[in-house]
């Protein structure tokens, strides 16, 4: 699995939670055309929590975009 940090245009829903709309990745930028699934991972021994999102791409694949809390960070995962 790769860590590598993206960016991504998220829209915040009615809870303020972020939702990914669209990411660039190098000079690419893909619209999530759908959200397939979505789950919070915790680290048990850092307490780190990150929101991950798997989505498919305006390409037709398929990518895991996480939300890293406690940075501020998104990384394909």
């Amino acid at each position: 699995m790769t860590n590598e940090r993206i960016k991504v245009i998220a829209h915040a829903g009615y809870r303020g939670e972020e939702s990914p709309r669209a990411f660039v990745r190098g000079e690419v930028r893909i619209e999530v055309m759908k959200l397939l699934d979505l789950w919070t991972e915790e680290n048990a021994s850092t307490g780190r929590r990150r929101r991950c999102f798997r989505v498919k791409g305006s390409d037709w694949r398929t990518y895991t975009l996480c939300h890293d809390e406690a940075e501020d960070a998104w990384h394909l995962g």
